[in-house]
């Protein structure tokens, strides 16, 4: 299993080896495309001139964050506001598990264990946290017992609701085409 979405092979692998930028990714997940968010990481390494770890993220200068973060193209619309929280992030990971990020799933006994060590990340509303807990089951082959019901209906197998259903160009459009979907049902709903 692995994560196939339309940004460059140097971006896609990276996400493969990197449990950092994996994380990083979701993170920036977030009123960006899906490509932008999940290039960053790799774009990050590019500006640094290397692949960094949690506690290199977690020590940096902040306003040197900001600035590469800013750097032309962004890595987020948000720049200051996401560097801060992926050096949030990077933080906690230092402080709980040691600077592994990957420790916060695969040392979890079940998906709900997962589920709620994902959830106490900044930035990680119950939605985010299932839909990356579903990525992880169903891209990374990170599956503790109930992870699927701990994912909610984004753990459902055969479904095109977010990052973690993108195997190929048909289904990255058939996730647009889900989101949009809600988009238009929210708005309608506020009308």
């Amino acid at each position: 299993m692995t994560l196939a979405l339309p940004i460059e092979a140097e971006a896609n692998e990276l996400l493969q080896h990197s449990p950092l930028a994996v994380l990083v990714a979701m993170i920036l997940d977030q009123q960006v495309p899906l490509e932008r968010a999940f290039s960053a990481p790799y774009d990050l390494t590019v500006r640094l001139g290397h692949r960094p770890d949690a506690r290199e993220l977690a020590e940096f200068d902040e306003a040197e964050l900001i600035e590469i973060f800013a750097q032309r193209p962004a890595l987020h619309r948000f720049p200051k506001a996401m560097a801060a929280r992926v050096q949030q992030v990077c933080r906690i990971v230092v402080d709980r598990y040691g600077g592994d990020p990957a420790r916060i799933w695969t040392e979890a006994t079940d998906g709900a264990t997962a589920l709620v060590r994902i959830s106490e990340l900044p930035g990680f509303g119950k939605q985010k946290a299932q839909i990356f807990l579903a990525l992880l089951g169903k891209r990374y082959g990170v599956t503790p017992p109930g992870w699927r019901e701990a994912a909610g209906e984004f753990g459902r197998a055969g479904t095109h609701l977010s990052v973690a259903d993108i195997v190929d160009e048909d289904s990255l459009l058939r996730v647009r085409e889900h989101k949009q979907q809600m988009k238009a049902a929210a708005k309608a709903a506020k009308a």
